[in-house]
């Protein structure tokens, strides 16, 4: 007999705890509703995510919580897309005023993406030249380099630049490896050429763009001792290299945020009207 008793206070003693994580859940849950009906998505999901945290026995207001996470989800995915689609065409009309000057050199044959390089500083036109130059390619990515020409190499891997005021910024170095750093002779004469891609660069890149009226030297590190004063052709193309990055890489930015905000309308749509999704 004191067993049945005992049963039946724990059965009540649970029923009762039930019933309460119960109230507590739905009420989590409207919490939850009526923040995503004024728009307020962030504070929407971190009700949701605390009520499947703290009530994860509470099945139907665990099932009404992934619905409505899901519908939230939705409106951000919705937002993310309309924000895109309306800063898209200003930053494609910006591209067209900045990436004036350059050409843009690409082989389908072997290079998916191109790279816009300033039409002053193709290699072309800068042959027997100690210089620094610049390059972006279409989803960015800038790159600056470091050329040196003379009848024996200084064997460079950076570059430490500095103003007359005591300023400065230096790349990383990069040791000889035939791809990023390489070198060639011809005629007697010895080509070297660093290249400082991402990060490698980007002090020194800034550096020159933040400078670019004033006077910059560049010494060549790693080897034989080498100064140059760079040239204002150069800083002129290095700025607007480094502008048209900017531009390049808030496209490329936009573009996978859209590319990834149709994925996610599409999945949740199947998710959230699963009967249009597979008719029967």
């Amino acid at each position: 007999m004191k067993k049945s008793v005992l049963c039946l206070a724990l059965a009540t003693f649970v029923l009762s705890a039930c019933s309460g994580d119960g109230k507590k859940a739905k009420e989590r849950l409207n919490t939850a509703r009526s923040l995503y009906e004024r728009n307020e998505y962030s504070a929407a999901k971190s009700e949701l995510d605390s009520l499947r945290t703290l009530y994860p026995k509470q099945i139907s207001a665990q099932k009404e919580g992934l619905t409505l996470m899901r519908m939230v989800e939705q409106k951000e995915a919705e937002r993310n897309l309309a924000f895109c689609d309306s800063l898209l065409p200003i930053k494609l009309e910006e591209l067209e005023e900045v990436n004036n000057g350059f050409v843009l050199e690409k082989d389908s044959a072997y290079n998916e993406i191109g790279n816009y390089i300033w039409k002053q500083q193709t290699i072309e036109r800068n042959v027997q030249r100690c210089y620094i130059r610049s390059g972006v390619n279409e989803k960015g990515e800038i790159y600056l380099a470091s050329v040196f020409y003379g009848p024996a190499g200084i064997n460079h891997t950076g570059l430490k630049l500095s103003t007359p005021d005591g300023l400065y910024a230096e790349t990383a170095l990069i040791p000889y490896d035939g791809g990023l750093n390489y070198h060639f002779t011809d005629l007697g004469n010895t080509t070297e050429v660093v290249t400082y891609n991402g990060e490698k660069g980007s002090d020194a890149l800034k550096f020159i763009y933040e400078h670019k009226d004033g006077r910059i030297k560049a010494e060549y590190m790693g080897g034989k001792p080498y100064v140059l004063y760079i040239a204002d052709a150069d800083k002129k193309a290095i700025a607007a290299t480094y502008e048209l990055a900017i531009v390049l890489s808030d496209i490329e930015t936009l573009t996978k945020e859209r590319d990834k905000a149709i994925r996610k309308l599409e999945y949740l749509d199947k998710k959230l009207n699963p009967a249009e999704a597979d008719p029967k």
